[in-house]
């Protein structure tokens, strides 16, 4: 080994343990790279998912072609039968509320500090007096929770609304058997109130906060039109919506108002359209045009009130946009609905319906499958129902009829009662959009809490009976 020179110092050893900084590893290099470009890394990862989902279809197999068309074919019969006659009145009403209602009302009778009995009971019969479906509920119940309603009395509302119809449990009592019609009336009265009180304890800390900032923000927030005038407003709204959507069914009043349901959703407009003349200051001649072609769309194809009603909605809210900046507001909060409801509750029904297909036909699950699981009273088979129940589509009265075949086909009482408690309320596309207005977490408790319930009592009740 040669000796270093005198005119040049001697270069340190290194550590025999440490070495040039090589490369990072692979996984740090990944990690790098998404968090730099973590936005690309997303598309990226949604292009490959796409691209192996299209690679892997299972086509040429029947059941699943089968399943695609029985989506397809539930979601074009939700279109034609709910999106014109249920959502587009129920969007209108969700705006109205964010415009016409005071906050200030809202948080006096369902704010967080508002008093318990009042704000669930007036969220409670709120939603029993709709009688609509899971779907159509959503709009109504995201304008009172923006507009300053608790959690608690919100969630009741949004429960009561499909699960607490009086013809539903009354037709439920005729078909399947009066204990189970009773069954069903007694478990959704009080899981309205139950589940929307644990929902309020279980995020009390929250609401508290909530209704803090509620009441800096809305104290110069008052309705600038008299308390009667606004109840007219929404009464004749409500009663358009539920009229124009009153359902055929096994019972002599209910289908001699059925026969006259037409009629009596004009006479509502035209009170409507007076209303709004004579209260709240339009102009009639746009209204007597737009009455005009209502009228003829009505006389000239009776076969398409789906017509008649576009016409109504989309020349009210045009003659809205024109009136003043309350109207102009009017016209933003209900498309603000509407843009962010239909494209999820549409992929939803597209969804169930590719599952569980149409009431009567057969998705990807196999029907015999739903009946074994479901053929005793024990606490499995009563989950399993619960479940279905939770994500399959029910419109109003349609569950009477399925749980009345799966009966025929063996499935327990207990089960068939936790299908009636959980399906209405209940849906892949109305999962899909509380989430958007409550949250993931919220969500996902409010929908445990209605299986778990929908479960429990089931089971006892199977048990009793």
């Amino acid at each position: 080994m040669s000796e270093p020179s005198a005119d040049r110092p001697a270069e340190p050893a290194l550590p025999a343990a440490q070495g040039q900084p090589g490369k990072p590893s692979l996984f740090a290099h990944l990690l790098g790279f998404w968090h730099q470009q973590r936005g690309q890394a997303r598309l990226l990862l949604g292009m490959c998912a796409l691209f192996a989902l299209i690679y892997f279809l299972p086509l040429g197999q029947p059941r699943f072609e089968n399943a695609v068309l029985e989506g397809l074919r539930l979601t074009q019969w939700y279109a034609r039968e709910h999106v014109i006659l249920c959502l587009l009145p129920a969007f209108v009403i969700a705006g109205a509320l964010a415009v016409y209602i005071s906050q200030g009302a809202v948080m006096r009778h369902l704010g967080p500090s508002a008093p318990k009995p009042v704000a669930f009971g007036v969220a409670s019969l709120s939603g029993t007096l709709l009688a609509v479906c899971s779907c159509t509920v959503l709009p109504l119940f995201g304008g009172i929770y923006r507009r300053g309603a608790g959690l608690g009395p919100a969630i009741t509302f949004l429960y009561a609304g499909p699960a607490i119809n009086v013809m539903a449990i009354v037709v439920t009592a005729k078909v399947l058997g009066a204990e189970l019609g009773i069954a069903r009336a007694v478990g959704a009265i009080l899981f309205s109130v139950l589940i929307g009180a644990i929902m309020q304890l279980l995020y009390r800390r929250e609401e508290s906060a909530r209704a803090a900032s509620s009441k800096r923000g809305f104290a110069s927030d008052e309705a600038g039109h008299p308390l009667g005038d606004v109840v007219a407003l929404f009464g004749l709204m409500i009663g358009i919506l539920v009229f124009a959507n009153w359902a055929q069914a096994d019972s002599a009043a209910w289908m001699a108002v059925h026969a006259w349901k037409w009629p009596i959703t004009a006479l509502l407009a035209a009170l409507l359209g007076l209303l709004l003349v004579r209260r709240w200051q339009w102009a009639p001649g746009p209204l007597l045009v737009l009455a005009v072609l209502v009228g003829l769309a009505a006389l000239l194809r009776p076969q398409w009130p789906e017509l008649a009603m576009l016409i109504g909605i989309g020349g009210l809210m045009l003659q809205a946009s024109r009136e003043n900046a309350a109207g102009q507001e009017w016209v933003a909060q209900s498309w603000d609905f509407t843009r962010q409801i239909v494209p999820l509750l549409l992929g939803g029904v597209l969804i169930a319906g590719l599952l569980l297909g149409r009431p009567g036909h057969e998705g990807l699950i196999p029907s015999h499958w739903v009946a074994w699981a479901v053929g005793d009273n024990s606490l499995a088979s009563t989950l399993i129902a619960a479940v279905l129940g939770a994500f399959m589509y029910f419109s109003t009265l349609t569950e009477v009829p399925i749980v009345e075949g799966l009966l025929g086909a063996g499935m327990g009482k207990g089960p068939a009662l936790a299908l009636l408690l959980a399906g209405p309320a209940l849906s892949i596309p109305n999962m899909l959009v509380i989430r958007t207005v409550l949250g993931t977490q919220k969500t996902l408790v409010y929908c445990l809490l209605v299986v778990a319930m929908a479960t429990l009592t089931g089971y006892f009740y199977g048990q009793l009976f």
